[in-house]
């Protein structure tokens, strides 16, 4: 069976076809700068051949038209025909309270796609463009939305709710939804798995660090708490947003003249690592060279950034109740032996020490990098949020 992952952002198309009888990437790409004048196509297979060219499109349907075009090209495509995609898998933000768990798409599905506009404004719309363009190129063939917020669903109200008056919530939704849902869910499987545990019996911290950041605390397998809120913007501090602060601080802003939209976007694109080290970029790699070479904003951007995810393991290592493991996955969590570093030489208090050598080993490989004394394993676990999108396709599709 193939299945087709597809994730639509705002300007882009990610893809990637599996087989999933081995579970192998057969070609992968995107097409980005859509919206612009030279919109580009990047398309991989795993045998190292790349093709980049700018490609004149008019939107998502007209974008997935081409990628379905390189898909099947006789030269350097990985499938004759489109009838061999069993279905579409698709990441979708937001599903609001009314999606639990991944749904076929019916109208009904993209009914509640909708109804999220407002708590997803950036993300959602291009999310059902994505799927409608499927839809229109690929007829008949089965789309499944798998939702960034299903997998926090099991949190408890106490735990979801803002102590704001309680009519915001029932009027308008406001509450802390979580995303990464499906990095956590995915790392949380393999991570269990590695322990030689049941699922359901999983106490653990998942962290999962890249330009967007989030936590999470997992106990008996499911959520209990995690950072990022309403929306993408609440928790930790990220390659730009700027993670937790004081809502006056948002309205001294707006005192100080900017408008709402101004703060939106001070906040989700010129702040977290971009904002204080003031090296023109939030790329943590370039933040380590810049401190290293004797940047001192760099170096402050990168304590507060580690301040931050230590704070939240403490906090999560009381919810969970004496985890077994704190994981660390995504571009930072995978690769930056630096970062993970210097985390775990703050978390001496909970009896967590690092092992050097097993840290700088395991870049991009699962590993534990904490010493056989501590007395909670700090584990590297990479995540792979395109394939827990096309397993979790495949088993609603062959119910």
């Amino acid at each position: 069976m193939k299945i087709l992952v597809i994730n639509a952002g705002s300007s882009s198309m990610k893809f990637t076809l599996f087989a999933m009888e081995n579970e192998e990437v057969l070609a992968k790409g995107v097409f980005e700068r859509l919206g612009s004048e030279n919109p580009n196509l990047i398309y991989k297979r795993p045998d190292g051949f790349k093709s980049e060219a700018v490609i004149p499109v008019a939107d998502h349907t007209a974008a997935f038209k081409e990628i379905c075009r390189k898909l099947v090209d006789p030269e350097n495509g990985v499938i004759r025909d489109l009838s061999e995609i069993a279905a579409v898998g698709h990441r979708v933000l937001h599903g609001g309270e009314k999606v639990t768990a991944p749904e076929l798409v019916t109208p009904a599905i993209k009914g509640i796609i909708r109804e999220c506009f407002p708590l997803g404004p950036l993300h959602n719309p291009a999310n059902l463009a994505g799927i409608e363009a499927c839809e229109k190129a690929m007829p008949g063939v089965p789309n499944v939305a798998v939702f960034d917020t299903q997998f926090h669903q099991t949190m408890a109200p106490e735990a979801y709710l803002y102590a704001i008056p309680y009519e915001y919530y029932e009027k308008y939704g406001i509450r802390k939804y979580g995303f990464h849902g499906t990095s956590h869910h995915y790392v949380t499987l393999a991570t269990a798995k590695f322990l030689g545990r049941k699922v359901e019996d999983t106490n653990i911290i998942t962290c999962h660090l890249g330009n967007g950041c989030s936590m999470a605390a997992i106990k008996g397998g499911k959520v209990v708490d995690t950072t990022m809120g309403l929306t993408p913007l609440e928790g930790l501090m990220m390659g730009t947003r700027s993670g937790d602060m004081d809502p006056a601080a948002v309205l001294r802003m707006v005192d100080l003249g900017c408008t709402a939209k101004e703060v939106d976007t001070i906040l989700n694109k010129k702040s977290g690592l971009f904002g204080v080290g003031g090296i023109g970029t939030g790329d943590m790699r370039d933040m380590i060279a810049a401190a290293d070479g004797g940047n001192k904003r760099a170096a402050l951007a990168i304590k507060m950034f580690v301040r931050r995810v230590v704070k939240y393991i403490g906090a999560y290592y009381v919810l969970v109740g004496n985890p077994e493991a704190i994981v660390f996955t995504g571009g930072i969590g995978e690769y930056s032996h630096e970062i993970r570093g210097m985390v775990l030489r703050e978390l001496g208090a909970l009896k967590v020490y690092l092992d050097s050598a097993a840290n700088d080993a395991h870049r991009g490989k699962a590993g534990v990098i904490s010493t056989p004394d501590s007395a909670i394993k700090a584990i590297v676990m990479p995540t792979d949020e395109e394939l827990m999108i096309a397993k979790t396709t495949q088993k609603l599709v062959t119910k």
